[in-house]
């Protein structure tokens, strides 16, 4: 370690008071100045063996685009990060860095890490305050043509590395939107859609072509695109819900998070009445899980008008999945959380909608294969929380059609495309897979980088054709 004077505590971040923020849809975060960003970026001791790229899915230089930042040259340090990740201002927003390269900063060990995530936000919204940003040179055309089905993290970020090396490539996307869970999961106050579309139109500006309202398994197989392609990247997410089995599920007003989401975020329920959707605006909403799908859905349900919101995990606080900033900031906004508890059934009134959840209380066991503590019911503890709405967000598996229309394709578990984890090559020659549908549903970056990795392996077999 240098002998650098050490600041013990992050530069911190300015952000919509808690009162204001629940009845608007604005970004929570403010984002630093750039006298902020620089005095976070000096924080960097500059050590020896930077472990904190080895945190990083898509092995960002972090030390070296931390220094570019300390002294100023914002545009040398976007462009450093965009020599490996597509989409900076995303991950700079929603990407866990506390439990990858910040978790693994030399300052961590003593004292609070360097925020890389809000640094790399600031240098991307920085980059976008100047105009278009320039477009990388790239090569001679190899005349190889690649179809990646999906345009969320994994797409993208697959397309934007093929198509800087030379190679034609369209997207095929399912909705009308491009950016997959981007755009229908994920809330607009934690990221604003325009970031989106931004980042998706410099792709588009590389040479991307983008087709939407094109549904793949349906419009075409995997087979007939493979006719006119040399090689296909599966990107499709993991947008099928799961659900509990338990009674009264199938009562008015309980969601899947990822209808009830997808109404919000995408069909811009949040705008009423510039835009009519249909969604139940309850005023007691129960979000029933523990991850960031299940902390999003909850804080959506206050800016919908809920007086009250509650989460339900049948584990601890401790066990949740969800992020340790979006359950801060959930609690700051008055989200009720009722912890170590499991749904056992619903009930509704005479006209068929939900009224109150039952439950049961409990205990924390033995560890399961996730490596947390198993929830185990107490005996006789069941009571009843009244409710109008409800939110399942317990998990999701990728959607069935295209695995159901390309019979070569090789499926594990609840669906996931079984794919080799250093190439992401899938049974079925010429198609590779990455992102939630390779995986379940998992981080953004890690769809990122299992993108990177396909990539890599696409250009490797055009210029081989070794399978």
């Amino acid at each position: 370690m240098s002998k650098k004077q050490i600041i013990p505590k992050k530069t911190p971040m300015p952000e919509q008071p808690a009162a204001e923020r629940i009845k608007n849809y604005d970004e929570v975060p403010y984002g630093y100045t750039p006298e902020q960003a620089m005095a976070e970026a000096k924080r960097c001791i500059e050590c020896g063996r930077p472990l904190c790229v080895d945190g990083c899915p898509v092995n960002i230089n972090i030390p070296a685009f931390l220094k570019l930042a300390a002294a100023g040259d914002f545009r040398g340090a976007i462009n450093l990060i965009k020599e490996t990740n597509a989409l900076p201002a995303v991950s700079g927003r929603v990407c866990p860095q506390e439990e990858q390269c910040e978790a693994k900063c030399a300052l961590s060990k003593r004292y609070e890490s360097v925020a890389i995530g809000r640094l790399e936000r600031f240098v991307a919204d920085w980059e976008a305050s100047q105009g278009s940003p320039p477009l990388p040179e790239l090569p001679p055309p190899t005349g190889k043509k690649i179809a990646v089905v999906g345009s969320g993290p994994a797409g993208i970020t697959v397309a934007a590395d093929l198509v800087k090396m030379g190679h034609h490539v369209t997207i095929f996307e399912a909705l009308h939107e491009a950016g997959g869970v981007l755009v229908y999961g994920i809330p607009e106050f934690r990221l604003p859609k325009a970031i989106v579309r931004r980042e998706v139109e410099y792709v588009c500006r590389l040479g991307v072509k983008l087709v939407k309202d094109f549904v793949v398994g349906a419009a075409e197989t995997v087979d007939e695109l493979l006719e006119g392609y040399d090689a296909v990247f599966l990107g499709t997410g993991a947008g099928l819900p799961w659900f509990l089995n338990v009674p009264g599920e199938n009562l008015n007003g309980v969601y899947s998070a990822n209808e009830y989401l997808t109404r919000a975020n995408l069909m811009k329920a949040y705008r009423f009445p510039e835009y009519d959707t249909p969604i139940v605006r309850g005023k007691r909403v129960a979000t029933i899980g523990g991850g960031n799908v299940a902390v999003d859905s909850a804080r959506t349900a206050l800016r919908l008008g809920a007086e009250e919101s509650i989460i339900v995990y049948r584990r601890s606080r401790e066990e949740m999945p969800a992020r340790k900033e979006e359950i801060h900031h959930a609690e700051q906004e008055g989200i009720r959380f009722e912890l170590l508890t499991s749904p056992v059934a619903f009930h509704g009134d005479s006209n068929g909608w939900v009224r109150e959840i039952e439950c049961i209380r409990n205990e924390l066991g033995e560890p399961d294969a996730s490596g947390r503590r198993r929830p185990v019911p107490i005996k006789d503890s069941n009571f009843r929380i009244p409710v109008d709405v409800v939110v399942l967000a317990i998990g999701q598996s990728p959607n069935p059609l295209i695995a159901k229309t390309t019979p070569a394709l090789k499926t594990g578990k609840d669906g996931v495309v079984i794919v080799d984890n250093e190439t992401m090559k899938t049974s079925k020659k010429g198609v590779f897979a990455g992102g939630d549908v390779a995986t379940g549903g998992a981080t953004v970056i890690l769809a990122m980088g299992q993108g990177k990795k396909a990539a890599k392996a696409i250009d490797e077999y055009l210029k081989t054709g070794q399978w």
